[in-house]
């Protein structure tokens, strides 16, 4: 595994971003006015648990950031995970105008999310996909648990929003939500999905940062249903119960996809020659953890061997080997 731990640049910035999320939702926990007027009343329930959460997923930002170099890859995608609920959480403030004197930080703190889960899932893929290793059965399960959210969502969503095409209507709240959903968080919930299920290395990494975002996200949800009665409604178990069920597994998935992850150390080197620097992410978990496939330190006298290749090195050597003897033959 290539660099370990935070590099210099993704510290500062995972720092700023737990900064800027405990600040900005500590100060709705303490002023929740700055709400009134800007969103709609229903929706103040969902405001206060989002920044309990909040204030939880930037503690935890922090405290990864600190810990820099010791942070190891599964710690990482947790940390990704908590940046792609801040990105989803900041984006509804940003796109559903909430003007209040804390707007230019939902600004700050959602592009900081983008661009830094962008990176890190790039660079964590880049690092420790080659030596990524997963249970083959339990990444059907982990794949099968990545479509749920798509194969829910995506119906739940077109259905609410095909009356409102038709009748050419413009709500005026909580149209994030289909935004955020089937532009970004469905689209990758669903490549994670069919990634898995295709022995993709990089989806194996990537999961259980979809899955960690999927379990703060939805509990939020819950917490915001159990908050109801402080508002003055009341509590609904067709608003708790569905919420706490999906928080519940993918919280298990998360944790179980964590656990069983590991990364072994590769053996050969990805700049050796006739060594695709694709093969080590479409190669089957099963291939690497037995090796399969893999190339082998060279032994003196042979030639080396690149993965997937080995079958026709070995077949062109043997047509060269004939030609040769048939040149041989034919001179004398």
């Amino acid at each position: 595994m290539r660099n370990g731990g935070l590099a210099e640049s993704r510290r500062v910035g995972w720092l700023i971003a737990g900064v800027l999320s405990v600040v900005t939702a500590g100060w709705g926990l303490l002023e929740p006015g700055i709400y009134v007027g800007l969103i709609a009343p229903g929706t103040r329930p969902g405001a206060l648990s989002q920044d309990v959460i909040t204030v939880i997923a930037g503690v935890a930002l922090c405290g990864l950031a600190l810990a820099g170099t010791r942070v190891g890859p599964k710690a990482e995608l947790v940390g990704l995970g908590l940046l792609g609920y801040l990105f989803y959480g900041f984006g509804i403030y940003v796109i559903e105008r909430v003007y209040n004197f804390l707007y230019l930080n939902y600004l700050a703190i959602f592009g900081i999310a983008a661009w830094l889960l962008v990176l890190g899932a790039v660079d964590v893929v880049h690092r420790t996909a080659d030596e990524a290793t997963l249970p083959r059965r339990f990444s059907k399960i982990s794949a099968g648990g990545a479509l749920l959210q798509p194969l829910i969502f995506y119906p739940l969503w077109i259905s609410m929003l095909i009356p409102i095409m038709v009748s050419r209507e413009q709500i005026n709240s909580l149209y994030s939500i289909f935004i955020l959903d089937l532009v970004f968080i469905m689209p990758a919930f669903l490549l994670v999905a069919v990634g898995q299920f295709r022995d993709r290395s990089w989806a194996v990494v990537l999961a259980p940062v979809m899955f960690v975002l999927g379990a703060v996200l939805i509990f939020s949800l819950a917490l915001g249903e159990l908050v109801k009665p402080a508002f003055g409604s009341p509590v609904t178990m067709a608003g708790l119960l569905p919420p706490t069920l999906l928080t519940v597994l993918f919280l298990a998935l998360a944790v179980l996809h964590l656990k069983k992850l590991s990364f072994r150390p590769s053996t050969y080197s990805p700049t050796q020659p006739g060594l695709s620097s694709q093969s080590s992410l479409n190669d089957s978990p099963a291939e690497r953890a037995t090796g399969s496939g893999r190339q082998q330190p060279s032994q003196p006298g042979n030639c080396r061997r690149s993965p997937g290749s080995s079958t026709r090195l070995a077949d062109a050597l043997t047509e060269d080997h004939k030609y040769d003897q048939g040149r041989t033959h034919r001179a004398r």
